[in-house]
């Protein structure tokens, strides 16, 4: 077999259905979480093709002799689909960092994508992808959230003299101390490293030397000249002739820009747009002045943005007037922002929400959260903590409409006791698919939800295991359902049997 091309980097359109006969049930019975492991093994045989991605890349849970048999597949496609699958442990997808092709080396640094949270890949496996892997691997593990910030961090002290001169990459975060260890380190190329990342940081904070690369470039946006205006130290003239020209994107830098004089700031805080200001409040410098001039701003992001700086004591957070939607919830991720402990008992919804999003919060602070009274705090905890409560998880899909609210009905911790009792006739089509999760409901509603109007419902209704026996058998004839019909854990396995003997 070839590696994938076209479609999803495993083959496939990621979810799709692979549209050659039979091969639904196929896909239904690799997902199934009855099926034995028996039947798992022979799905990986080449008759079976249509199933790989089901099975490796979808299935929740991998017996360890299917994973073993994966981790030995003579497929790429098969090994890939273990390193992007998003239900199992990092650990499982780890055992394919040294695999020998490289499209199954790109999976693993890729993650399981952006719209699923994957699990962290424990730090060994991380150390071994930065000490062997290049180029593009290596930036999309980085961007792929599978690495903790602790973990990017600890790197510049790490016994390894490789990962210490990679650490030099986290320079801003790093203390002085251990910036000049980096400098002094014992081994040479720990020190050139470190010496190219402080020279490049010195160029940088050169005004003269940003100015001259900016007199020669063009003067309309690129990535380059944006680079600069917005992260380099920038000459009073430059400052300067970006005032004159009052372009909002302009003033936009400035109000970014770390160099940026505090005379100037002062200037954007009043004249900028909406989107300028809001920057301007977000700046780590800014003058008490300003705090309290933009904390009476017009527009209420950048009230908002005030609101939640740490200088602030919650009685001056009272005071702002900020908006907080109660489920506009953004989904900044636990490393994107490093919240403090602490601010999940300030009164401050936003700040309460930052913290929600750490999945290693304490049992403690869980509980915390779990009971808070603002809805966008219960969400992102729910989305977020491997921990939080069930009845959380219920609660947040019955209150959020949002982005990522399918994303809790997969949670193993979802409650599905008596859904079927309290949801079977509910009006919502999003509120009836909770009835089908209940394994124990009524034979005689799971049959009618096959026949509902909404087709999640009725593929949900084909999963669930109070289904009977015979009603299974019939959908495995329905092309609509007989996916989800083979991944109904009542199948028979001679069934099962026969699924596969028809290949």
């Amino acid at each position: 077999m070839t590696a994938a091309t076209d479609g999803a980097p495993d083959g496939t359109a990621d979810g799709a259905t692979d549209e050659r006969p039979g091969s639904a049930a196929l896909e239904g019975l690799a997902l199934n979480p009855a099926t034995p492991v028996d039947i798992l093994l022979r799905l990986l045989e080449p008759p079976y093709e249509a199933a790989w991605s089901a099975l490796c890349r979808w299935r929740r849970e991998l017996p360890p002799e299917v994973v073993d048999a994966i981790v030995a597949h003579p497929a790429p496609r098969a090994r890939g689909g273990l390193a992007r699958n998003p239900h199992v442990p990092g650990e499982t997808r780890g055992r394919v960092v040294d695999d020998e092709h490289w499209l199954v080396r790109a999976l693993l640094a890729d993650g399981p994508g952006q719209d699923v949270w994957p699990r962290y890949l424990p730090d060994h496996v991380t150390d071994r992808m930065l000490t062997t892997y290049d180029g593009q691997e290596l930036q999309s593990l980085l961007f792929s959230r599978q690495v903790p910030y602790r973990t990017l961090l600890a790197h510049a002290a790490h016994p390894v003299a490789e990962l210490r001169a990679y650490g030099t990459g986290m320079w801003s975060a790093l203390s002085e101390e251990r910036r000049a260890a980096l400098l002094a380190d014992p081994d040479p190329d720990v020190r050139a490293a470190a010496e190219r990342v402080r020279t490049r940081r010195a160029e940088d904070d050169d005004a003269a030397e940003m100015e001259r690369r900016l007199r020669a470039m063009p003067s309309h946006p690129s990535h380059a000249r944006n680079h600069i205006l917005v992260n380099c130290r920038l000459s009073r003239a430059v400052v300067d002739e970006l005032l004159q020209e009052r372009e909002d994107d302009d003033l936009w830098c400035l109000a970014h820009n770390y160099s940026t004089p505090q005379d100037v700031v002062a200037h954007v805080a009043r004249v900028g747009d909406a989107k300028a200001r809001e920057k301007v409040a977000r700046r780590a410098d800014l003058p008490r002045e300003l705090v309290d001039l933009l904390a009476r701003d017009p527009d209420p992001d950048v009230r908002t943005a005030v609101s939640v700086r740490p200088e602030l004591t919650e009685a001056e957070r009272a005071a702002v007037d900020y908006v907080v939607e109660p489920h506009e919830v953004v989904d900044v991720g636990p490393d994107t922002y490093r919240a403090p402990l602490a601010h999940a008992r300030s009164a401050h919804p936003l700040l309460r929400r930052r913290v929600a999003h750490n999945p290693e919060l304490p049992p403690e602070l869980v509980a915390l959260l779990a009971a808070d009274d603002d809805p966008g705090v219960r969400i992102v905890l729910a989305q977020h903590h491997p921990e939080a409560p069930p009845e959380l998880l219920l609660r947040c899909y019955l209150e959020y409409t949002g982005r990522n609210r399918d994303r809790l009905l997969g949670l193993p911790r979802f409650p599905v006791a008596g859904l079927g009792a309290r949801f079977g006739t509910a009006e919502d089509p999003a509120v009836r698919l909770l009835a089908t999760l209940d394994p124990d409901a009524e034979p005689a509603l799971v049959d009618a939800l096959t026949r509902d109007t909404d087709a999640r419902v009725r593929a949900g209704a084909a999963r669930n295991p109070a289904l009977p026996v015979d009603r299974i058998l019939q959908l495995l004839e329905d092309k609509e359902l007989s996916k989800e019909a083979a991944a109904n854990p009542a199948l028979p396995r001679e069934t099962m049997h026969a699924l596969l003997d028809a290949v």
